[in-house]
């Protein structure tokens, strides 16, 4: 079977909203999905200031872990057609 890592950062939840809709497709189509978020970087202190919600509850991912994949979706958002630092 095939196994496909989802791996997001999402920041406010959108970015998982459309994530999830994309699990819920590979796992119809067959696939083994593995789903992670890429590690914050800001402090609690200004993820407060900018009225961040807590983060969904899905594993870091850690590069020793991308072996074990056939393949990767990655979702994030953009500015000025920048990926975040993250």
């Amino acid at each position: 079977m095939v196994k496909i890592f989802v791996i997001t950062y999402s920041m406010y939840g959108h970015i998982n909203k459309v994530a999830e809709s994309v699990v819920k497709g590979l796992k119809k189509a067959g696939v083994e999905v593995g789903r992670y978020q890429i590690a914050e970087t800001l402090s609690d202190e200004i993820l407060a200031k900018m009225h961040a919600p807590p983060k969904a509850d899905f594993p870091i991912i850690a590069a020793k872990d991308l072996p074990e994949a056939d393949g990767f979706i990655f979702g994030f958002p953009t500015r000025y057609g920048g990926a975040p630092a993250q």
